[in-house]
């Protein structure tokens, strides 16, 4: 048994000022014996509108904020796994990457988000470079399997089944998941169904307003929610079970049911 905690709060555009927001609530989750701490999406650095600002913000993954997160998971002994805008040799151009951060303050695993929010009125690729389509990193704490995946990536159901293929039993999801009409049930739902099908722990952890729509929450394999945010700053936490996990799969074997397979393209 691993406890899980995820971290709402609205990034802005002091990336300093995020970094002491993100090691207050780090601190928090720690205090609450938590082992692994899930920040939002964006974590380093967020403005209102995506333009030139998300580039010129981007830092390399041996950047200060990295580094800092590093020396934070380091002094109270987790992990942790957050959104940061990485910097790549490609001009005007960055990747959205998750990075897992473990107590030793060394990158345990990285994502890049692969389903750009070209959705809702965005168009997230005018600056963003999609991650490629590679085996999907883990991290394990406990002798639980972590794996991640970004906000707008929850749409799409064969992200995550490959990533419980790669062994995960808990799915870390980092998001800013903007706010508008019905998006807040989709948050819900998404997160749930990622949770029900995969018969995994999600822990979600979304911006707040008003960059997110808050509702930060960690799922169990049943889809029943141990623990759960509203709008504002803070911090929920909750234990994570493989026994919960192997009790489920024997009762509801749809993994191993299944007659079809993920194929990337």
């Amino acid at each position: 048994m691993v406890h899980v905690a995820v971290a709402q709060f609205a990034p802005g555009e002091d990336k300093d000022g995020n970094l002491a927001a993100a090691r207050k609530l780090v601190g928090e989750a720690a205090g609450r014996g938590a082992r692994v701490v899930v920040l939002p999406e964006f974590a380093m650095f967020t403005a209102p509108k995506m333009d030139e600002r998300f580039v010129e913000s981007a830092e390399p993954l041996d950047g200060p904020y990295t580094a800092g997160l590093g020396e934070t998971a380091r002094r109270h002994g987790v992990y942790v796994v957050a959104g940061v805008n990485e910097r790549l040799d490609d001009p005007g151009r960055i990747s959205n990457t998750l990075v897992a951060v473990g107590p030793d303050g060394a990158i345990s695993a990285v994502y890049r988000k692969m389903h750009l929010y070209d959705a809702f009125g965005y168009k997230e690729s005018s600056l963003v470079r999609h991650g490629e389509i590679a085996d999907p990193e883990t991290f394990t704490a406990d002798g639980v399997t972590f794996g991640m995946q970004t906000c707008y990536d929850v749409r799409f159901p064969e992200v995550t089944r490959r990533i419980v293929d790669a062994g995960a039993d808990v799915l870390a999801l980092p998001a800013e998941w903007v706010p508008g009409p019905l998006k807040e049930d989709h948050w819900r739902t998404l997160v749930r169904a990622r949770a029900i099908e995969n018969t995994i722990y999600v822990a979600a952890a979304d911006q707040c307003a008003p960059t997110g729509a808050g509702n930060s929450m960690i799922v169990d394999p049943m889809g029943v929610v141990v623990a759960s945010l509203g709008e504002g700053t803070g911090v929920a936490s909750g234990d994570v079970a493989p026994e919960r996990v192997a009790a489920v799969r024997e009762r509801n074997p749809a993994l191993a049911l299944r007659r079809f397979t993920v194929n990337p393209g």
